[in-house]
């Protein structure tokens, strides 16, 4: 079947379920110039990942933020939201989406307009006090000092996404959990569906009766086990091309 006959029934899924949730990966956000952690191009390819332990941060803080201020704020800080980040955002303003799950940290879905975004591994955006847990904006610190310092009891700052060896933060996974409960239609962007315990949201809304609708450039692990509709290509072309269809349908 041709992609355009498939991007005309996940857009007729779409507009007949009560609840759409999305759910996305790395993948959508490469077409910022964000990589992926895994894969080809993979940052696990040119980094060792062990400085994003939380041990070794904490007995090595000024290597780890070395790296972490290298990649995630020199890098990933210059990126902004493509077309795929827009569509959703669109979609949830026409109240076509309810909520956006984003295993990502890059804060791209807030900044393309999106609002209710549970971002199930933190975000690069805000940095956390370790001692007396004040929350700052990224952007107010000055990283040319490192390891940075809270400015109110000179604790290490560490980035509020999370690190090896640390548990999920609230209230984004309940919700995110509550999320697959109760969406009839779930669809998946750019996520390989590798990265545990993220990974088992989709087949939680599986089984409960949800249709998967996947956009992937390639197969994943949710493609063969769990996907009702695979709409194989790059986040940006396949989400625009979705969101028209949503709106050509709903006019007729």
């Amino acid at each position: 079947m041709s992609t355009s006959s498939l991007t005309e029934i996940a857009a007729n899924l779409i507009l007949n379920a009560n609840h759409v949730t999305a759910f996305t990966g790395a993948g959508i956000s490469v077409e910022s110039g964000i990589p992926p952690f895994r894969g080809k191009d993979g940052l696990w390819n040119k980094y060792d990942p062990g400085f994003l332990d939380i041990s070794y941060f904490l007995h090595h803080p000024e290597d780890s933020w070395k790296l972490i201020k290298e990649i995630f704020y020199d890098y990933f800080g210059k990126a902004n939201p493509n077309g795929a980040h827009h569509a959703l955002a669109e979609m949830e303003a026409k109240g076509y989406i309810k909520a956006i799950i984003t295993q990502n940290i890059d804060n791209l879905h807030q900044m393309a307009g999106s609002k209710e975004v549970y971002e199930y591994h933190g975000s690069s955006k805000q940095l956390v006090c370790l001692n007396c847990s004040k929350i700052y904006s990224a952007d107010e610190i000055d990283m040319t000092k490192l390891p940075p310092l809270c400015k109110e009891c000179k604790g290490l700052l560490k980035p509020d996404f999370i690190f090896f060896g640390e548990a999920i933060p609230e209230p984004a996974n309940s919700k995110s959990f509550h999320e697959a409960e109760i969406a009839d239609v779930f669809l998946i962007i750019g996520s390989t569906g590798e990265v545990a315990p993220a990974s088992g949201i989709p087949y939680i809304a599986k089984e409960r009766g949800a249709k998967i609708i996947e956009v992937n450039i390639e197969p994943s692990s949710y493609t063969n086990s769990i996907t009702d509709v695979f709409l194989n290509g790059k986040a940006v072309s396949i989400m625009e091309k979705l969101y028209k269809n949503v709106i050509a349908i709903n006019e007729i």
